[in-house]
């Protein structure tokens, strides 16, 4: 009898615990009170987690992880599927990026793929996706020579390439009063696809309005010399300095200009004022007071879907600001998610009519609406952001501003 009772309570126990892993699967691994079930969808990204690219790499990530525990609190992506992220570290180089991208299509499996960080790495990843004709949306890379190779699977997910990221900036800086448009310009820019684009286009705009250029200087990551460079801006010293960088190279900028006690009327950098605590913590807030720089997203944006990810992302990761990048990686996912829900597949052999849906769809995305050209082109503008009071805020354009004034000039507190 005691067998018997015995034997019963260990049958017991094995159901319950069946019924517990069954419960864990229809969790789906994001929440959403056992709404997402069955066999994961796995996305894969390789991302610069380590290396020159970090700061931005780990913000993607974020911006990815972001996107997947909301997917699975809704239920998931298709048929009720979880979305499984796998991701990996690229180093922030060009020939570990092709083998990580390599690596989760032949040996993970992934069923989609989304983009690294940076140009410089989306560059040599799209075209493995694209040999492998699989859809690839990329969150930062908006290089013009990217989409000069006549791709049909690569699509970047901010309002507009490289070359067009400061062109409202510019347009404002060429519509001011005669006596309060700067006369002369310098462009010192990192060697990188992106920064050196949204450079030209920016001095095309103002060269044309008759602001001259005095000054026009290209560094390598490896010997950026900033403090040389500083030095020669204050020998000529123009008007507005427009400085093409990431994030590690802007900060040392502002800190060579400082140390050379050089403070142009206007200050305009690519991508590392956009880094929000990281940026006002590297050069202190007080140094930060009136720099402009392009941007794709601000927290305060009324777009569809950008405050719930706002709360999710202060939810997972704290902070006040909500890093550029991160926002950015939400919205790439977000195209995707767009793509494969409207056409219903995630098959290998049919991601070319996700693809040809997106070159004929517009989405929204916590970015605004995104559309494309059939090279992948996002057909939009940029916002243009200014620090102000130790706040990163939005100035142009006007409906989308969260300030409702613009600092005409750089205002470092204590420069000489």
């Amino acid at each position: 009898m005691h067998k018997v009772f015995r034997l019963l309570v260990v049958v017991l126990a094995l159901a319950l615990m069946a019924a517990a892993g069954c419960g864990d699967d229809d969790d789906g691994g994001g929440g959403g009170g056992g709404e997402a079930s069955g066999e994961p969808i796995k996305v894969g990204a390789s991302l610069p987690l380590t290396g020159e690219f970090s700061e931005p790499g780990k913000a993607a990530r974020q911006g990815y992880e972001v996107w997947e525990a909301t997917v699975n609190a809704k239920g998931g992506l298709i048929d009720g599927r979880p979305v499984q992220m796998v991701i990996k570290d690229d180093q922030s180089n060009q020939n570990t990026v092709v083998a990580d991208y390599n690596a989760l299509i032949s040996r993970d499996r992934v069923d989609l793929l989304l983009g690294t960080f940076s140009s410089l790495l989306n560059l040599p990843a799209s075209a493995v996706a694209e040999r492998n004709r699989m859809l690839y949306v990329e969150p930062a890379g908006g290089a013009p020579e990217l989409f000069d190779r006549g791709f049909k699977y690569l699509f970047f997910a901010q309002q507009a390439t490289a070359d067009h990221q400061g062109d409202l900036w510019a347009e404002w800086v060429t519509n001011l009063p005669e006596n309060e448009r700067p006369k002369t310009a310098a462009y010192p820019t990192l060697d990188d696809p992106f920064a050196r684009p949204a450079l030209e286009g920016i001095e095309a705009i103002l060269s044309d309005a008759g602001i001259k250029t005095v000054y026009r200087e290209t560094y390598t990551i490896d010997n950026p010399n900033l403090d040389g460079i500083a030095s020669a801006l204050k020998a000529r010293n123009p008007d507005v300095v427009v400085h093409g960088a990431t994030f590690e190279d802007g900060v040392a900028f502002v800190r060579a200009l400082r140390r050379a006690n050089f403070t142009p009327d206007m200050l305009y950098q690519t991508s590392a004022p956009s880094f929000g605590d990281q940026y006002s913590g590297a050069i202190g807030k007080q140094t930060t007071e009136g720099i402009f720089y392009g941007v794709s997203h601000t927290k305060e944006a009324t777009t569809p879907g950008n405050k719930a990810f706002v709360a999710k992302y202060r939810e997972m990761f704290g902070g006040q600001e909500v890093p550029e990048d991160a926002a950015d990686a939400y919205a790439a996912a977000q195209v995707l998610e767009a793509a494969v829900k409207a056409v219903g597949t995630i098959d290998r052999n049919r991601q070319i009519e996700l693809a040809d849906w997106l070159r004929e769809n517009e989405v929204d995305t916590i970015l605004g609406p995104l559309r494309w050209d059939d090279a992948g082109r996002p057909q939009g503008e940029f916002l243009v952001g200014q620090w102000q009071s130790g706040v990163p805020e939005i100035i142009l354009p006007e409906a989308a501003a969260t300030s409702d004034e613009i600092i005409p000039e750089w205002r470092p507190e204590g420069a000489g």
